[in-house]
């Protein structure tokens, strides 16, 4: 893949031991991209402490060496970069108060410039809002790229649920080469396969805190909207979400039940004005795009019965549930079983159900 001499300039720095802030100092100091590779020594002394800058340079290789093992390295993965002067780096990031300066990404290239929106949630997400989470990404991938993290719970719902179709974009913590989970490696192999992995860390770059909160700024930049589906009252989710108002985006939240620790966020947002989701026509009729047509599930009438209990009662014992739907245990059970194939309702622990 070709660069121009200013964007291996940029995919250089940013595979450098800088902070944000610096870079984009060093690029303003610069006056072009490119007079980085060929005069940094001059161009850092302005920006850079001296004192400081044992820590920053400690490649004895030239700039322009280094920037060649920088590009062989993102070879070696099956990575290229996206930056700034590119002509596909996303509209939507470059409107937000500090836009990644490369994307390394590895994948379908394309998705970058359609339609996204963002499906988080947090590591510990109920099976029934992992579920919904589930059915709602593989219904809006229909129309739009799902944007979301490579965490357990609810990343994990939105991942299996848009996969399918390819529509999918996962924004990675450290060097796109790398894996957070180590468990998500053959996952991390199916989605460069079928979709696009992101990162602003160029390959190499290990796991740090701080890593977190800067990858939720770009989930929501990339975003059209974002639906958190769990969060607590200190959840990464919530991070992304206020990231999402901050740039002007869209967000919703599934509702929960009082008391329910993994929900409060979600509760919390709503008072705040988030528009609360039960599903993916809420999201499909807030951007007047009409929902995909869907065959209508025949029912059973013990099915319809039980399904009617759910509806009302929300989360219910299957003992509960048989003696409001005035049926045996035994049926309760196998009727239950049917409706969660039909995935009309979802097992949530201890046995008990809610819909979906």
């Amino acid at each position: 893949m070709d660069y121009t001499a200013d964007e291996t300039a940029i995919i250089w720095l940013c595979a450098q031991n800088f902070d944000y802030g610096t870079r984009v100092r060093l690029l303003r100091a610069a006056s072009r991209p490119q007079n980085l590779l060929t005069e940094f020594g001059k161009i850092s002394q302005s920006v850079i402490k001296r004192g400081e800058m044992r820590v920053y340079n400690n490649d004895c290789r030239s700039p322009e060496k280094s920037a060649e093992a920088v590009m062989a390295g993102m070879r070696d993965c099956g990575a290229y970069a996206v930056t700034l002067l590119s002509e596909d780096y996303p509209d939507s990031l470059k409107v937000i108060p500090d836009p990644p300066l490369a994307l390394f990404c590895i994948g379908r290239r394309e998705l970058l410039k359609k339609k996204k929106f963002g499906i988080v949630g947090s590591r510990i997400t109920p099976p029934w809002a992992a579920k919904e989470a589930r059915l709602v990404s593989e219904r809006l991938a229909e129309r739009f790229v799902v944007a979301t993290g490579f965490a357990e719970g609810g990343d994990r719902a939105a991942i299996d649920g848009a996969l399918g179709s390819g529509n999918l974009i996962c924004v990675l913590p450290l060097g796109i080469d790398g894996c957070y989970p180590a468990a998500h490696h053959a996952l991390k192999e199916q989605v460069r396969e079928k979709g696009l992995l992101v990162s602003e860390y160029a390959p190499g770059t290990g796991l740090k805190k701080y890593h977190f909160h800067a990858r939720n700024r770009i989930l929501a930049g990339l975003s059209e909207g974002v639906l958190v589906a769990s969060a607590g009252r200190k959840s990464g989710a919530l991070i992304t979400a206020n990231f999402a108002l901050e740039f002007g985006r869209d967000v919703f939240a599934f509702p929960y039940n009082p008391g329910i620790a993994q929900g409060a966020g979600c509760n919390e947002l709503i008072k705040s004005g988030a528009y609360l989701c039960t599903g993916a026509e809420d999201i499909f009729a807030c951007y007047g795009i009409s929902s995909p047509s869907r065959e209508r599930t025949e029912l059973s009438e013990t099915e319809r019965r039980v399904l009617e209990v759910l509806r009302s009662e929300g989360e219910v014992h299957a003992a509960v549930i048989a003696e409001r739907a005035g049926i045996p245990v035994y049926e309760a059970a196998a009727t239950l079983s049917s409706l969660e194939v039909k995935n009309l309702a979802v097992k949530a622990g201890g046995n008990r159900y809610s819909a979906l």
